[in-house]
């Protein structure tokens, strides 16, 4: 094993219990269809959606998981291909 593979190992483990922790920290949506339905977003506090905490984690979440993915799929090539 090289001194990479350890690094990119440490660094998969370390993303993948912060995006456990940003995941659990994110209220739950038991809206469902019926506030499909209903058009919760029309509201006015759904206009300034992209501004609370909320939204803030689900970004931090989006961002994190793509970098986790990307380092897990380097890190497959890394010990496939070296």
């Amino acid at each position: 094993m090289s001194a990479l593979e350890i690094v990119l190992g440490v660094f998969l483990i370390l993303l993948s219990v912060l995006l456990i922790a940003i995941v659990l920290m994110q209220k739950s949506r038991e809206g469902g269809l019926s506030g499909a339905i209903a058009g919760g977003s029309d509201t006015f506090f759904g206009k300034n959606k992209g501004r609370t905490n909320e939204a803030r984690l689900a970004k931090m979440t989006r961002y994190i998981a793509i970098v986790f993915f990307v380092l897990a799929f380097a890190a497959t090539l890394l010990i496939l291909f070296f």
